[in-house]
């Protein structure tokens, strides 16, 4: 029987979702705790790899067992909770069907890039301080709107990636400015300043670094070293090393996949 499974993890500690020879992962966590509660070999299929240190946010994977489960699905969580590392979370276990797949069913997924402008020692953990003078938002969701559609995307893609197309379709990209929880109990000097922006993109699938490589892109635009017709021409003729720098792992979360 096939179940489906709901995880949020910090990727700090990890080299990303997918297993590799000499670094924890996401998936080997994930598959110890599986293996162990139900005393026998688990595989987990997820929904795509993330880079080392990226976050997810309501990650699916799934993964099959003969028979029923030993638990409800209730206690499953709460048990495989109790053994997990606190890095990750398992927000719900469901029955799916035999033909569901993690990766291939998914319709789309969607990425939430986080950046603060002055210095914060509460979100620095899971945000990039940018701490250049001048940003121009406007101008940068300007330039988001060069990114719709379906193109080759391989200018924002790492270099030596083995994949048969570098083909994706953005369904929406924007710049949106946004308050710490923090704040919205404890007021704050800088509040309405809009010192803390995030950008979200979502797309039918993407590729290696694409999305850190766009974000550093879009600062480029931001401050002014590029125009927003910049993104188009990157698209059309670039290459990678004619895109931006990419930016840190650790402020980038995949918060949602669609089915």
């Amino acid at each position: 029987m096939r179940y489906s499974i709901c995880v949020s993890y910090d990727g700090a500690e990890f080299c990303g979702w997918q297993i590799q020879p000499s670094a924890p992962s996401v998936q080997q966590c994930l598959e110890g705790a599986l293996s162990r509660l139900l005393n026998r070999p688990v595989s987990v299929t997820g929904a795509g790899r993330t880079d080392t240190a990226v976050n997810a946010y309501g990650y699916i994977a799934h993964f099959d067992i003969e028979g029923e489960l030993p638990f409800t699905q209730a206690d499953l969580c709460y048990k495989l909770n109790a053994i997990l590392p606190r890095s990750v979370a398992v927000l719900q276990v469901l029955p799916v069907a035999d033909d569901f797949h993690a990766r291939y069913s998914a319709r789309r997924r969607e990425y939430t890039y986080f950046i603060h402008r002055e210095k914060d020692p509460f979100v620095r953990s899971y945000s990039w301080q940018c701490g250049y003078p001048v940003l121009d938002f406007d101008a940068m969701n300007t330039a988001c709107q060069y990114l719709l559609g379906t193109h080759d995307f391989s200018c924002f893609e790492k270099t030596g990636t083995d994949v048969k197309t570098s083909v994706c379709t953005i369904h929406e990209a924007f710049w949106k400015p946004y308050t710490p929880s923090l704040q919205s109990v404890i007021p704050s000097a800088v509040e309405e300043s809009h010192s803390y922006w995030y950008f979200r993109v979502s797309a039918d699938r993407f590729l290696r670094n694409m999305v850190r490589a766009i974000v550093g892109s879009l600062i480029e635009v931001g401050r002014g070293k590029q125009k927003p017709e910049w993104i188009a021409e990157l698209i059309a003729t670039g290459t990678r090393s004619d895109a931006g720098e990419s930016v840190p792992g650790h402020a980038l979360f995949l918060s949602k996949v669609l089915y």
